[in-house]
């Protein structure tokens, strides 16, 4: 693009497995530079460090460093939220991987101080932004499925202890299918419908421990702390409803899917943990599915794209909100506690927060 804009130095604290697509970004997005890694166990900081061409620091150390403008916060959640507050105090933009906090207090405090500071700050997933997701929402936008109506999702899983590394983090708080998976599913509908209005979840724990069969800690009982089967009912402000089951307590290897019904057609979306296709919409008159082209880009594993995103906005200092900006990201974060709390009650959760929907990507972008 033409008058392209300075780069933005970004820092990583935290590097764990999810590191490694954040530190190819710079590849795919041009308007990014890695700066450094930050992690406590400064050993795993200095493998990534030298696989990917940066420097490991401290955190305290990358904090301090005045040309690191964004830091990409791939903690654990439960600390993502102070980690998230650190970050905001040192003067820099934060995007955090998902959840955006843990606590709902601590994440409405993490956007008071952003705008006080006058800070950017965001969250992943960003898979809506890409081409399959992107797609979807240029079908709804154009009337092709007429008033959308229903949205259907699940997620079928066996859970994670089986194949992770060290997976006792995703059976704590903070965790869990809806806390971890949730984002993509909550996000995709928030990106298609815009902001949700209440909810109705029922909520357990079917196995209260689980033994890891991965290595290296292959016989370790892990105690399950988090609801780990999850099912419920969204109502959005566009009058669109939607169910959705989140569960790693099934013999079922994977099984995403999320479909959207309207008054004209359906639409079968993407699994909205990757980037691109398949889609597929069949119209009233219409006795099959018929798979649908992607016009947008990014459809390989694009994490990043929306640190791209605000790294613009950074630049350009635009009144446009960045796509996978904090308001939309403590949105989903109050759906995804509203399952748990509605099932604690037995009531519906009426929803305390909003955000806009997000502008769709131009097919161009950038």
């Amino acid at each position: 693009m033409a008058n392209k804009p300075e780069p933005v130095r970004v820092g990583i604290i935290g590097a764990g497995n999810i590191s490694s697509i954040y530190l190819e970004a710079p590849q795919k997005f041009d308007i990014l530079t890695i700066a450094a890694i930050a992690d406590i166990d400064m050993v795993r900081a200095n493998a990534q460090a030298e696989k990917y061409g940066t420097k490991a620091v401290t955190v305290d150390d990358l904090l301090a460093d005045p040309t690191i403008e964004i830091v990409i916060n791939l903690t654990v959640p439960l600390v993502h939220g102070d980690v998230a507050l650190k970050a905001l105090n040192a003067g820099k933009s934060v995007y955090t991987e998902k959840p955006f906090a843990y606590d709902k207090a601590q994440a409405k405090e993490i956007l008071k101080l952003a705008k006080q500071k006058k800070l950017l700050v965001g969250g992943a997933p960003d898979t809506f932004m890409g081409g399959g997701y992107q797609t979807c929402r240029k079908l709804i936008d154009a009337g092709e499925i007429g008033q959308p109506v229903m949205g259907v999702a699940h997620m079928l899983s066996r859970g994670m202890e089986s194949w992770h590394p060290n997976p006792d983090f995703f059976f704590q708080p903070g965790g869990g299918p809806m806390f971890d998976i949730g984002p993509y599913y909550l996000t995709a509908f928030v990106s298609l419908f815009g902001p949700a209005t209440r909810v109705a979840g029922l909520a357990r724990i079917t196995h209260p421990q689980r033994t890891i069969t991965s290595q290296p800690l292959n016989g370790t009982v892990i105690n399950v702390n988090v609801p780990t089967n999850v099912a419920g009912t969204i109502e959005f402000a566009n009058g669109a409803l939607a169910t959705i089951i989140m569960t790693w307590d099934v013999s079922e290897g994977y099984s995403p899917s999320l479909s959207v019904y309207g008054t004209k057609a359906s639409l079968i979306c993407p699994d909205p943990n990757t980037f691109g296709g398949p889609i597929k919409i069949k119209r009233a008159d219409e006795k099959e599915f018929q798979e649908v082209p992607i016009e947008h880009g990014w459809t390989g594993n694009s994490r990043g794209l929306g640190v791209a995103d605000m790294a613009y906005a950074l630049r350009k200092r635009s009144a446009r909100k960045f796509r996978a900006n904090g308001a939309m990201a403590n949105h989903v974060l109050e759906l995804m506690h509203a399952f748990h709390e509605s099932s604690a009650s037995g009531k519906h959760v009426k929803l305390k927060t909003s955000c806009e929907q997000p502008e769709a990507l131009p097919v161009s972008w950038p």
